[in-house]
């Protein structure tokens, strides 16, 4: 009897929300599909596939996975920048190295966390949605703006693709972004399209968990109940869990709340219970991070990627570009909403604002994830204006229509390019020998003296090495210029003692020197480690030598 009760109220369930249920299942195919046509694995080759929009990025999410999977990387370091404490919001790819050590391919390690996040996400922007307009129609249209962006990119394209017959097919075809600013000097920039998340797979989290904390929030506040102390502490102990998946993420969802806090005056005590939780048990991994060691780079450089030649008709000019008609569709949907929504939107507009007045890291461009959570809840506005439009006969409909197609043909146009993008190859162990030897033979947390920064052995091996690409360590504030100067010291050296002494100080226990055939991003004095270092690994094919440091430094007693 129970069990046919509970059979009856879910097809009752089904039958009354069938088509959210289809949207929520196109949802997560989607989702699915994205994440994995950008990241997979041929187990015949034993290859790691990337796209190659995703190529750069993963030079750096790849060897922090393996440094948890394969590696031992506890007290957690950055594999591209070891002796150092983690200045990176490490734990989801932690996570995905533990599920790989548990006996997942690398590919299904990250692909279904970032599949079940980016679902997630799609779903909390439909729940927020749903939650301040109470429809259907703004929840799935805001969906597909937050999908497809709305910038104006799509008049880069047409300037290369002029509007033809040919058109349809130019889109279906196309394999590059029309625009990717600021590094292709375009002023549209590269954040709003889709590769921010297949690349960043750890952003997708950040966001999906702030618009949960929104929706424990608001869920009671829109039902004019009470917001209870137990719910507001266990919030707040929530949202203190993120700092080590996402920093940037936990100081947004502060600066989100504490606006909510000045502006929902009835509910100030359980916000200031849930901001106080968070803060006190989330503060302790920010100094674990330690964020403050970045915030030499804080400064006011208002502009954002205008800040060299900001003016206001250039931060207009800019921002109309880049929001396309949700430039005027916004602030007509704050005009039109009720009091909750307008209180909602302007606590997330804090996040455009402080975005654009301050730079909060090594590089401005950083700030993007302001825009990118800001855009998200003003998407949701753009789309209730367009629902008042739809709602005015035959010529709203007509027009809000227009405006949908215009609000999404850049974001069509961008999603072609992450459609039809080539996959690179990287042969992985035990295919790739020099990485089953690294693996087999080395120490797990051994640190290697490397003479090429992306994709190195010894960063597939779970290994780290002295300094990877120094965009990576840069960007989050390490001094990556030292660093480089103690490579081109430590690869082509005169002396033994010194090199040694460079080399214990450093704690490094293997020399990688690769080939000149490879070609190195350092000089090196070949000869110099032929005569004073046992080699323990060559390859003969690409010429990789690996030289233990020990016993050649051992025997110099002045070095101890």
């Amino acid at each position: 009897m129970k069990s046919s009760k509970i059979s009856k109220r879910l097809l009752a369930f089904s039958r009354k929300n069938w088509f959210e249920i289809l949207c929520s299942a196109l949802a997560f195919l989607f989702s699915l599909w994205l994440m994995t046509s950008t990241f997979s694995y041929n187990r015949q080759t034993h290859s790691i596939l990337i796209a190659t929009k995703a190529w750069s990025d993963f030079a750096s999410h790849i060897p922090l996975i393996r440094s948890f999977s394969w590696g031992n990387n506890f007290p957690p370091e950055f594999p591209l920048f070891p002796g150092k404490p983690i200045r990176y919001h490490f734990l989801f790819y932690a996570l995905v190295g533990m599920f790989e050590r548990l006996g997942l391919t690398i590919n299904w390690a990250l692909n279904l966390p970032s599949t079940l996040l980016f679902f997630a996400l799609l779903m909390a922007i439909y729940l927020l949605a749903k939650l301040l307009f109470k429809n259907r129609f703004v929840p799935i249209l805001s969906v597909i703006l937050f999908l497809f962006n709305g910038s104006f990119s799509f008049l880069e394209f047409f300037k290369t693709n002029p509007l033809s017959f040919q058109t349809p097919a130019e889109i279906f075809q196309n394999n590059s972004f029309p625009s990717f600013g600021p590094y292709d000097n375009k002023t549209v920039s590269a954040f709003w399209n889709l590769n921010i998340y297949t690349n960043q797979r750890h952003l997708a989290l950040a966001f999906a968990w702030i618009l949960a904390i929104m929706l424990f929030i608001l869920k009671p506040i829109a039902e004019k109940k009470p917001f209870s102390v137990k719910r507001a502490f266990f919030t707040g102990l929530f949202l203190s869990l993120l700092p080590l998946f996402h920093s940037a993420g936990f100081a947004m969802a502060l600066l989100v709340l504490g606006v909510l806090f000045l502006l929902l005056k009835g509910y100030r005590r359980a916000i200031f219970i849930l901001l106080s939780t968070a803060f006190f048990f989330g503060l302790p991994q920010v100094f674990f991070l330690r964020y403050g060691s970045v915030t030499g780079n804080f400064r006011f450089n208002p502009g954002y990627l205008i800040a060299g030649d900001f003016s206001f008709s250039n931060f207009i000019y800019y921002w109309l570009l880049n929001l396309g008609l949700a430039f005027f569709l916004i602030p007509l949907g704050f005009i039109k909403a009720d009091s909750l929504a307008k209180r909602v939107f302007l606590a997330f507009s804090s996040l455009f604002i402080l975005g654009n007045l301050f730079q909060f890291s090594s590089e401005m461009a950083a700030n993007h994830k302001f825009f990118n959570l800001f855009l998200i809840l003003g998407n949701v506005f753009a789309a209730y204006t367009v629902y008042l439009i739809w709602q005015k006969r035959i010529w709203g409909k007509m027009f809000a229509l227009l405006l949908i197609f215009s609000l999404t043909l850049s974001g069509v146009i961008d999603f072609f390019p992450i459609k039809n993008d080539a996959l690179m190859t990287i042969p992985d162990a035990p295919t790739n020998p020099d990485v089953a030897w690294i693996k087999e033979n080395t120490s797990p947390k051994a640190v290697f003296l490397n003479s090429s920064y992306l994709y190195h052995p010894a960063s597939l091996a779970g290994r780290k090495i002295f300094l990877g690409w120094p965009y990576f360590a840069w960007s989050v504030g390490c001094d990556t210029g030292e660093r480089d100067r103690l490579m081109k010291k430590m690869l082509n050296p005169t002396n033994l003692q010194t090199l040694c002494k460079l080399l214990q100080e450093n704690k490094i226990d293997y020399l990688a020197i690769e080939g000149l055939d490879h070609n190195p991003d350092f000089e090196i004095n070949y000869s110099f480690f032929k005569e004073n270092f046992k080699a323990v690994y060559i390859n003969q094919k690409n010429k990789l030598t690996i030289y233990k440091t020990s016993p050649s430094c051992d025997r110099i007693p002045s070095v101890k």
